[in-house]
């Protein structure tokens, strides 16, 4: 049974996890993830002197992941790798078994978009292209089974 109390309070959010792995991020990665926490803090700064508790909550709950989130980046800057293997932050250009090309960008786990070929430098795909060659033809285990990728190029983003 809920005292009527209740209604007037937050809810209690739990803290959102920040990840185990090291937070490796992109120069561009960095800045939008700087960019979020000042958009989350304005957004506070806005809802003015009564503010509704619940929403307020999840601002602040978001503010100190994202703000945990920059304490713990890791900047690679890409522009002082050489280009003679996959490194985080570069773009490598593979050939699929069936013939296709694909660009792959090896970024930070907030900074993945899969559907654009933008990888977590964690994930199994990232993995496998890690310290390759151009020439080098690397195998990715993917749920379906593996498959064989050859390595055509390598490039700043």
């Amino acid at each position: 049974m809920k005292d009527s109390d209740d209604a007037a309070r937050p809810e209690v959010l739990p803290e959102r996890p920040q990840s185990p792995r090291p937070n490796y991020v992109t120069p561009a990665g960095l800045r939008r993830l700087r960019d979020q926490a000042s958009g989350l803090a304005a957004r506070l700064q806005e809802l003015g002197p009564s503010p509704d508790s619940n929403e307020m909550a999840l601002l602040q709950r978001d503010l100190r992941w994202v703000e945990g989130r920059v304490l713990r980046a890791i900047l690679v800057d890409p522009a002082g790798q050489a280009l003679d293997r996959v490194c985080f932050g570069m773009t490598v250009d593979v050939r699929h078994e069936d013939g296709g090309t694909e660009a792959l960008t090896i970024v930070g786990e907030d900074e993945a978009e899969p559907a654009i070929g933008r990888i977590s430098w964690s994930s199994p795909l990232a993995e496998a292209l890690l310290d390759a060659e151009p020439g080098d033809e690397v195998v990715w285990q993917r749920p379906a089974g593996k498959t064989r990728l050859e390595i055509i190029g390598v490039r700043r983003s």
